[in-house]
């Protein structure tokens, strides 16, 4: 893949937590203004056939760049190494296309997710899905952004309800309303790239749910996630409609 990408949030609020400055005051920077550079280490475990692993690889170095922490060496905020966790869903390979059923040309219902490797004791979780192909300003796509996950939370289930506040604490928005918005890439061009990640933090995040746009919303919860974040995962799932 040809085009250039923009880094987002979280790598922006990793880097600013190491030293590069203060608080984010947007979720849209460039690496090279970061003078950070992407690993070249695997979003996934899957095995995919040539053409997916091509995509999957341009996922991959994207994902980086538009919302990924470094994987395994970074640091946050000078407290030990990013831990690398595992993050998987039942529904799709990594890498590989996402159900019609998660999608809005399905039912849109959140796929399951698991998680393992998350460091000892994580007091919660960050998880951002998002259109890494479909710009909206200087942002990409937010499909679904969940926080204050239980730090004991090993996963999600199939089919989260709406609503900004979930029964566990947990809350939720995405770029149309609390709830999780499903892949709508158009069938006139290729298949988008939906990144999903999940960030293991040493604290809870005191960002409501509702009161402002979900990208200050985003903005928000990237700004209290510097200097907390001790594990990380990432996967990929691709989505075109049908023609």
């Amino acid at each position: 893949m040809t085009r250039q990408v923009w880094t987002f949030g979280f790598i922006g609020a990793l880097a600013l937590s190491a030293g590069l400055g203060g608080a984010p005051l947007a979720t849209c920077v460039r690496l090279d203004a970061l003078g950070l550079a992407a690993p070249a280490t695997d979003i996934g475990t899957a095995q995919a056939p040539q053409q997916q692993g091509q995509q999957q690889q341009g996922a991959q170095q994207q994902g980086q760049r538009a919302g990924g922490a470094p994987q395994g060496g970074g640091r946050g905020g000078g407290r030990g190494a990013v831990a690398v966790m595992t993050l998987s869903t039942t529904g799709w390979t990594d890498g590989g296309t996402i159900p019609l059923k998660y999608s809005q040309a399905g039912d849109e219902v959140s796929p399951p997710l698991a998680w393992t490797g998350a460091p000892t004791p994580a007091t919660s979780f960050v998880l951002i899905v998002h259109d890494i192909d479909a710009m909206r300003g200087n942002d990409d796509t937010l499909h679904w952004l969940v926080w204050n996950i239980p730090g004991t939370t090993t996963s999600l289930p199939e089919k989260i309800p709406q609503g900004p506040e979930l029964a566990d604490g947990s809350r939720q928005i995405s770029a149309t309303g609390p709830n999780y918005r499903g892949p709508g890439a158009p069938a006139s061009g290729p298949a988008h790239h939906y990144l999903f990640e999940l960030y293991a933090l040493d604290t809870m995040i005191d960002v409501p749910a509702v009161g402002a746009s979900p990208a200050d919303t985003r903005a928000a919860i990237v700004a209290a996630m510097a200097g907390h974040v001790r594990g990380k995962a990432s996967m990929v799932g691709l989505f075109r409609r049908t023609p």
